[in-house]
C-alpha cells in the first residue's frame, strides 16, 4: 500500500472519529435534556435535526473513504454505492435546510419588536417542527429518484462518461436528467445560501445597533455583560459563516470532481475531506459550556 494512501486513511479515520464523537455528543447532551424533562427551546429542536444530518453526511462519507484509501474498497458494490450516495445527499440537503432555517429562526427571535418580524415571532416556532419534518420527507422521496443512476465500478465496465469518487463511480446522465437535478437541489441549496448571507448580515447589524445603544448605560468601571441572547446570536453567526466557507469551498470542489470524469487523488481526497470539515467542527462550535452546565444542574 502507498504511503500517501495511509497517510490520507489516518486523516480520514481522525476526522471521522472526532465528527462522530461530536456530533453523539452533542446528542445524548439532548438526550439527558429529555430524560430529565427539562424544556427544550426551539432552537434545540432545530440542532438535534442538524446534528442527525451531519452525522449522516459522515458515516456515509467518511467510513467508505477511509476504508478505499486503505485498501478496502471491494466491500461496496453496486448496492452499496447507491445507498451511500443516497445517504450523502439526504443528509448534505437537510443540513443546508436547517441551518437556513436555524439563521433565520435566530434573527426573527432577536428582531425588535418595531420591525417587520414582530408578527412572525410568536408563529415561528409552532412551525419548525412541521418544516423539518417536511424537509426530511421531501428530500428522502426525491433523492429516492436518483439512485438508479450511481453505478459501482465493479458491476459497470463498460460506461464512456462516469466520475470517479474513489470508492463508487457515479454515471453522468442525459441532460434532462441533470437538468431535473439541478432544479430539485442546486437551485434550492443556492437560494438557502442567499438567504443564510441575508439573515446573518441582518443580525450582525442588529447586534451593532444594540451595542450602540446600551454604551451609554454602562459606567466605564463596569464592564458590561452580553447577554443571552446574543452569545446564542454570535455562536450561531459563527456557525453559519462556518458552513457558508466550507460549502462554498466543496462546492466549488464538486464542480471539478463532476467536470472531470477522470479526477486526480489529490482532487477526489481533498472534496471528501473538505465536505465534512462542517459536519465535524459543528457540533463543537454549537458547544456552550456554561449553558450546558447550567441546564443540566437547574
Amino acid at each position: 500500500m502507498d504511503s500517501r494512501d495511509v497517510a490520507m486513511g489516518l486523516m480520514f479515520l481522525s476526522q471521522t472519529a472526532v465528527g462522530v464523537l461530536g456530533n453523539f455528543s452533542l446528542l445524548y447532551y439532548y438526550l439527558v435534556l429529555f430524560c430529565n424533562e427539562c424544556k427544550l427551546r426551539s432552537t434545540d429542536l432545530i440542532l438535534r435535526h442538524l446534528v442527525m444530518a451531519n452525522s449522516l453526511v459522515i458515516l456515509s462519507k467518511g467510513i467508505p473513504q477511509t476504508m478505499t484509501t486503505l485498501g478496502l474498497k471491494h466491500y461496496f458494490n453496486d448496492y452499496v454505492c447507491k445507498f451511500l450516495f443516497y445517504m450523502q445527499r439526504v443528509g448534505r440537503s437537510v443540513s443546508i435546510f436547517i441551518t437556513c432555517l436555524l439563521s433565520i429562526f435566530q434573527n426573527i427571535t432577536i428582531s425588535p419588536m418595531n420591525s417587520c418580524w414582530k408578527d412572525l415571532r410568536g408563529k415561528a416556532s409552532k412551525y419548525i417542527g412541521f418544516s423539518i419534518s417536511l424537509c426530511w420527507i421531501l428530500y428522502m422521496v426525491v433523492n429516492s429518484i436518483f439512485p438508479l443512476q450511481i453505478f459501482s465500478k465493479w458491476s459497470i465496465k463498460n460506461l464512456t462518461k462516469k466520475t470517479n469518487y474513489g470508492y463508487c463511480f457515479s454515471q453522468s446522465g442525459d441532460k434532462i436528467s441533470e437538468s431535473v437535478y439541478a432544479a430539485l437541489f442546486v437551485f434550492p441549496e443556492v437560494v438557502f445560501s442567499m438567504l443564510m448571507i441575508w439573515s446573518s448580515g441582518s443580525m450582525v447589524l442588529l447586534l451593532y445597533r444594540h451595542k450602540q445603544r446600551v454604551q451609554h448605560i454602562h459606567s466605564i468601571k463596569v464592564s458590561p455583560r452580553t447577554s443571552p441572547e446574543s452569545r446564542a446570536t454570535q455562536r450561531i453567526l459563527v456557525l453559519v459563516g462556518t458552513f457558508l466557507s466550507f460549502y462554498t469551498l466543496s462546492s466549488i470542489l464538486n464542480v471539478c470532481v463532476a467536470l472531470d470524469f477522470n479526477p486526480s487523488w489529490w482532487l477526489v481526497n481533498s472534496n471528501s475531506l473538505i465536505s465534512m470539515c462542517f459536519p465535524t467542527v459543528s457540533p463543537f462550535l454549537l458547544m456552550s459550556p456554561d449553558s450546558i452546565l447550567s441546564r443540566l444542574c437547574f
